[in-house]
């Protein structure tokens, strides 16, 4: 039995989101929403929620049908409630107050986290209260949006744990950029797309596989067609020039039949999908002829409050050396950043940077944008760049016109983040500080960055919970331990041992 039939949905906002959008969901189903940013994949999801209605095409849910929407962001009117309150306000009956317990517990949410207010706890745990919040509903099917984003790695693995067992017969769509995890939860996976949206029983990476397969044969028949359409065009004409020095009408007949069936597979002939990028993630290298770039001497790594965390040891990075740091969250991996980043800004110690290094900085808060009002004034008021050269620059990053005279703040995440890899790229470094990078990029995105990343002059010190990022980018490896920070060949042991818990 069907929990869900979509068919011919179509969705225009200012632009078409979808259309023609025919896919069935069963009970049981898992499926994966991938687009760009942009593209529609929230808006869906609301659609499915009955929050909002389609352009064109039906919808039709099963009788009683409950659905719960995890969407990406918090509420600000939910700020000041506590955790347990925001629960207990989305309960459908609010006598059955004792069930609120019982979801806390079910998402192994921390004693010490559940009265404490909204507003004040992390992004990964106000993700996991707006999970708290659809779960204690008891829904029949559970949507998703983006819900890895701000979670670190051993919440990413206890989530995708908790979603393997849901209930086998209720449904969950899924709507993320992190590749691993679409792979662990998801059977089925959705490619949207303005036109010709893809549905494969496969989870992200074989399905990719297959959307490449079936874009490539439909690249080769409309090549096909094409090529059958100037054959007959070429029958055609001459047919008519004998018929013309003839006078026959029976090849007349037959040049105006053969004309009709060129124009109709012509207006039939469909080229394949081409995806229409969100824009480029272009990174510039600057060269360096040191031979190290970072050097760590046995530095001391403290937490924020001066409690000594762990030791470097004697490490250093060169150039080309793309180092991952491992570890749980409040190991100290963002305390080693800034200590690394001290340095590079003059702060004398056991941690030195060559002269030669040129800084390229992206944090979680992308603070390298907190400067500046609009997109416009981050090109122009920090580059060499004229007017004309920043809308083009802005605009190839997926910036509109509109959007690059306006607030930064008004822009989506996904924009953002692809201003502040602009921003990033303008300053031509030679070294790269990144702190999660790929919050908040889609997976086209990612994969540009990685592609980018993968230069052999590249070189940088990387955080993140993002696995095929980390096996994509990273050439050496450092795991923070209980006191020292040691090197290994692979994060697979790691990534392993976090993620089963």
């Amino acid at each position: 039995m069907s929990l869900l039939a979509l068919q011919s949905l179509s969705l225009t906002l200012v632009t078409p989101l979808f259309s023609d959008l025919s896919v069935t969901l069963a009970k049981g189903d898992r499926l994966g929403l991938v687009a760009a940013n942009g593209r529609g994949k929230s808006s869906l999801l609301r659609l499915i929620a009955g929050q909002g209605e389609a352009t064109a095409g039906t919808l039709a849910r099963a009788r009683g049908l409950k659905t719960a929407l995890v969407e990406q962001d918090l509420p600000p009117a939910l700020a000041a409630l506590t955790l347990r309150d925001s629960i207990r306000a989305a309960l459908p009956d609010p006598d059955e107050d004792w069930r609120v317990d019982i979801v806390l517990d079910d998402l192994a949410i921390p004693e010490e986290l559940r009265d404490r207010a909204l507003g004040g706890l992390s992004g990964g745990w106000q993700r996991t209260a707006m999970l708290a919040r659809g779960w204690v509903t008891e829904p029949d099917l559970l949507l998703l949006d983006e819900p890895t984003n701000h979670l670190d790695l051993a919440r990413i693995g206890w989530l995708q744990r908790f979603l393997t067992a849901l209930p086998r017969d209720m449904g969950l769509i899924l709507a993320s950029h992190d590749r691993a995890f679409l792979d662990a939860v998801c059977t089925r996976t959705l490619f949207l797309r303005a036109e010709a949206s893809r549905v494969f029983a496969l989870p992200y990476t074989g399905a990719k596989v297959a959307l490449e397969e079936a874009d490539a044969a439909d690249a080769r028949k409309f090549e096909n067609d094409l090529s059958k359409v100037a054959q007959l065009r070429k029958q055609a004409a001459k047919l008519k020039n004998i018929g013309i020095n003839s006078g026959s009408d029976l090849l007349v007949v037959k040049t105006k039949q053969l004309t009709e069936r060129a124009d109709k597979l012509e207006q039939a002939a469909r080229p394949a999908h081409l995806e229409r990028g969100a824009g480029a993630i272009r990174l510039d290298h600057a060269g360096s002829h040191a031979k190290a770039l970072v050097t760590l001497d046995d530095a001391p790594i403290s937490a924020p409050d001066g409690r000594a965390l762990f030791r470097t040891g004697k490490l250093w990075i060169n150039p080309g050396d793309r180092v991952v740091i491992l570890g749980p969250n409040g190991a100290g991996k963002t305390q080693l950043l800034r200590a690394v980043l001290a340095a590079i800004n003059g702060a004398p110690g056991p941690i030195r940077a060559a002269p030669t290094l040129r800084l390229g900085l992206s944090d979680q808060e992308m603070s390298q944008l907190t400067a500046d009002r609009t997109p416009f004034a981050a090109v122009t008021r920090r580059f060499d760049a004229g007017d004309a050269r920043a809308r083009a620059l802005l605009a190839g990053a997926g910036i509109s016109t509109d959007a690059q005279g306006g607030p930064i703040g008004a822009l989506s995440g996904g924009q953002r983040a692809r201003l502040a890899m602009l921003v990033l790229r303008l300053t031509q470094p030679n070294f790269y500080i990144l702190d999660e990078p790929t919050n908040h990029l889609d997976i086209e995105g990612q994969e540009a960055l990685e592609a980018e990343l993968q230069a052999p002059e590249a070189s940088g010190l990387i955080v993140s919970h993002d696995r095929t990022f980390v096996r994509g980018v990273g050439t050496r490896f450092w795991l923070i331990g209980p006191k020292r920070l040691e090197e290994v060949e692979s994060p697979e042991a790691w990534f392993a041992r976090t993620v089963a818990g």
